[in-house]
């Protein structure tokens, strides 16, 4: 149920993800903020509050985690998620930010997460007069000819201010004198200082006059800067140097090579001598063109001295000035179009990123990023893209912002770990590249039951085991991982109610090994069948079960017990032999059984001792005593047979069993010796004591068999009801008749049920039980073909 309620919250907070990320790109179409600050202001500097413009409340803003991301990372701005208020980390400068640019206004962007919101915005940094006028050359050096009349105007070079607006260049005086004054003309530059010459100079009176200039912006207090004019009074020069064209447009790729020619200006001046040689000069350069060119003053030769930048600097605007000898000079004008190439690749810049992901979740955003490129038109436009194999896609924004988004549920099983390349490419020739790499881990939910290794696990154990004996042991895997893959084990319920399970196997939880709580014995139980579950640690924990036989393995533990002749302290049994048997007459059988199984109960039987050796001999697999040899009135009358039964264990096990022989003349007489009398008298005395003996013996055996009959039948049924009769194991033989005729020296046929013990899968008998005796009627009067049909009667289990 918790699980459930889980997976619905889950969900639920996924919709409001992805409403609130469709609200926020659709409201990042509106017109971004305006924001303000003055440069060189301190760090944490307040600049706005953000929360009316961003439609929060204060302690909604903490749980967005707002973040501020610029292009190019130029401004270095945070917000107090506390108050909502846009501070500075870092001082602004306007100057290096915009440079001449004016107004400076840099756009920036404020991400909300949970949900994701961007929202646009703009700061403008305000100048301050933090720049003094700077003239490049502390000393101008003037050569004017003597013949030069009033009203005559010279350009002088300019002073350069950093700053803009009022607080720029906005005036120049000069120290007082009576040859020149200042006329000052505004241009696009900026206002050009020139000096106008008042009174003609006389270079024999005054060789050379020093002037002071002062430039003076308009910041309050102002600030001012001075160079010195050194006017050299010369001869004559009527002709001023002048250039084929006053402008030059000329073209040179950023990746042109230090020293490189850019252009070659040329002036020609009509007077000759000294007053001819024209030199070349810069006029009113800036730092950045000095720094970046260089001009043979010969020749003219306009050559590269750094490297050029697209990005940093477009265009160039370079003044030349040819002067010749006489002091007179022109200018011309070198217009550099700086040619961009694909010399940057693309860069982004990752804004919010999650690594852990759990697995089964579908359509999470991962990671938020931009991009951006600094080269112009085709090199600047990018495509970006991951590989195809990745369950992940990405999902364009506003102004270059990307998610990475989860495509498909995710399987910690299948696949723990993703490596995400976001590869950005340019479109300009050659393509540039940015290859940036997330490791993604999925996070483990306990989705997967532990498994066993085998359904279905077989132990044999021997019977007579010590108690707490290790069976054997069964053994599960669970695919998840940590707590959830941390498997427990156990006894399920027994589905035989009375099998007593908790007294014969016990489990260890840790690791499934089975142990035996208790000696087994095979006579008595031969095989068992319990349930082992495995359950993991997750939650809801999962299981699952495995059946485990448990088969008991017979030892030789039980010696052969004979069932006939019985042995139980009463009377023997005498076996009556008639003395014209011939060879291999079948006296008797002794049978036996061995409660064990298999080899250890196979039985063979084998004459141990006898009165007269070689007379009898007994049949070693079957148990049948015959005759050796033709009997002879010398062979004494008596006999006394011992015969061995021995299994086939290891060691084996023996019993052993007395039979004792009676040779007789025939069935109608026994061999009895009597004292003499008359012929007559004797033969009457003797035919009465026979019948009288016979009668007796009879009527004797008759009741003796019908007990022993009755005691045996009783005490067969007992012990089946203990070990069960003949159980038919499945996919074995039937039990089935044996008929062994009495064609040969039996004087009865016996038919025999064979039985094959349950669960052996070998040839042994179980028991042997003789089924219908044939009585064959060869004359009432022969005691030991009575004797033989009572013994026949007799059903062993």
């Amino acid at each position: 149920m918790e699980a459930g309620k889980e997976k619905e919250r889950v969900l639920k907070q996924r919709q409001v993800l992805l409403f609130f990320v469709l609200l926020g790109i659709a409201q990042a179409g509106f017109q971004p903020r305006h924001y303000s600050v003055a440069e060189e202001m301190e760090r944490g500097s307040f600049v706005a509050n953000l929360l009316k413009d961003l439609g929060l409340k204060i302690g909604e803003l903490a749980a967005r985690g707002p973040r501020v991301v610029s292009k190019g990372k130029k401004l270095n701005l945070q917000v107090d998620r506390q108050t909502g208020d846009l501070l500075l980390n870092e001082k602004l400068d306007r100057e290096e930010l915009c440079g001449p640019t004016e107004p400076c206004v840099l756009p920036f962007q404020v991400l909300l997460e949970n949900p994701l919101q961007i929202f646009q915005a703009e700061l403008r940094v305000r100048d301050i007069n933090d720049h003094s006028p700077v003239f490049l050359d502390k000393e101008m050096i003037l050569k004017i000819s003597e013949s030069i009349t009033p009203r005559t105007t010279f350009l002088i070079e300019c002073a350069q201010d950093l700053d803009v607006g009022n607080n720029s260049l906005q005036n120049y005086t000069i120290s007082p004198n009576i040859h020149f004054h200042l006329k000052l003309q505004d241009s696009s530059n900026g206002i050009l200082p020139q000096l106008v010459l008042d009174k003609a100079l006389d270079r024999e009176e005054q060789p050379e006059i020093r002037l002071t200039l002062t430039a003076v912006d308009g910041g309050t207090p102002p600030r001012s800067g001075s160079a010195l004019i050194l006017v050299e009074v010369v001869d004559i020069n009527d002709n001023a140097p002048e250039f084929a064209k006053l402008l030059y447009e000329v073209q040179i790729s950023e990746n042109s090579p230090i020293g490189s020619q850019v252009a070659t200006v040329s002036a020609r001046d009509l007077d000759i001598g000294t007053y001819g040689e024209i030199s070349y000069t810069f006029f009113q350069a800036s730092e950045d063109i000095r720094n970046t060119f260089r001009i043979n003053t010969q020749s003219g030769e306009l050559l590269l001295t750094q490297k050029l930048d697209f990005e940093s600097v477009q265009t160039y605007t370079v003044n030349v000035q040819a002067t010749d000898g006489g002091g007179l000079s022109g200018s011309c004008v070198v217009f550099v179009q700086v040619m961009d190439l694909n010399d940057n690749p693309p860069e982004l810049t990752i804004s919010t990123l999650t690594n852990h992901i759990p697995e089964n979740l579908q359509e999470t955003i991962v990671a938020v990023f931009s991009v951006s490129d600094p080269d112009s038109g085709d090199n600047g436009r990018m495509v970006c893209f991951i590989q195809e194999d990745l369950p992940f896609f990405l999902k364009p924004s506003v102004e270059n912002f990307y998610t990475l988004v989860i495509n498909t549920a995710l399987d910690r099983e299948t696949r723990s770990e993703y490596n995400v390349t976001i590869t950005v490419t340019d479109l300009g020739s050659p393509r540039l590249k940015t290859d940036h790499n997330i490791t993604i881990w999925v996070s483990d939910v306990n989705d997967n039951a532990p498994t066993f290794t085998q359904n279905f696990h077989t132990l044999f154990i021997r019977e007579n085991n010590s108690p707490a004996l290790h069976m054997g042991s069964v053994s599960a895997t669970d695919r998840d991982s940590g707590t959830n893959a941390q498997i427990t084990y156990s006894l399920l319920p027994p589905q035989d109610p009375h099998l007593p399970l908790d007294s014969l196997v016990s489990i260890n939880a840790d690791n499934g090994h089975l142990f035996a709580l208790r000696s087994l014995d095979y006579e008595a139980l031969r095989a068992f069948e319990f349930r082992v579950g495995a359950t993991d640690a997750g939650s809801p924990a999962l299981s699952s079960e495995a059946l485990v036989r448990v088969v008991v393995v017979d030892e030789n533990d039980n010696s052969p017990f004979v069932l006939y002749p019985l042995q139980n302290g009463s009377a023997p049994c005498t076996e009556l032999v008639p003395r014209a048997a011939e060879a291999g007459y079948l006296v008797t059988k002794v049978v036996a059984v061995d409660g064990d199984s298999g080899q250890n109960a196979w039985l063979s039987y084998q004459l141990l001792k006898a009165t007269e050796p070689g007379l009898f001999s007994v049949w070693a697999h079957n148990g049948e005593v015959h005759t050796a040899r033709l009997l002879s009135e010398r062979d004494a009358a008596k006999h006394r047979l011992i015969v061995l039964v021995k299994d086939n264990g290891e060691p084996p096990l023996s019993a052993t069993v007395t039979l004792h022989v009676l040779l007789v003349d025939g069935f109608s007489q026994l061999y009895l010796p009597l004292p003499e009398m008359a012929p007559d008298e004797a033969q009457a005395d003797l035919l009465t004591v026979y019948l009288v003996i016979a009668l007796a013996s009879v009527s004797s055996l008759f009741l003796f068999s019908l007990v022993l009959f009755v005691a045996v039948r009783l005490c067969g049924r007992n012990r089946a009801a203990l070990v069960g009769r003949c159980p038919l194991p499945e996919g074995h033989f039937p039990g089935h008749l044996v008929d062994v005729s009495g064609t040969g020296t039996l004087s009865q046929s016996y038919q025999y049920e064979v039985c094959l013990t349950g669960g052996s899968g070998t040839s042994e008998f179980k028991f042997l039980k003789p089924i219908i005796p044939n009585f064959l009627s060869q004359g009432a009067d022969r005691v030991s073909e009575t004797n033989t049909s009572f013994r026949n009667s007799f059903e062993f289990s």
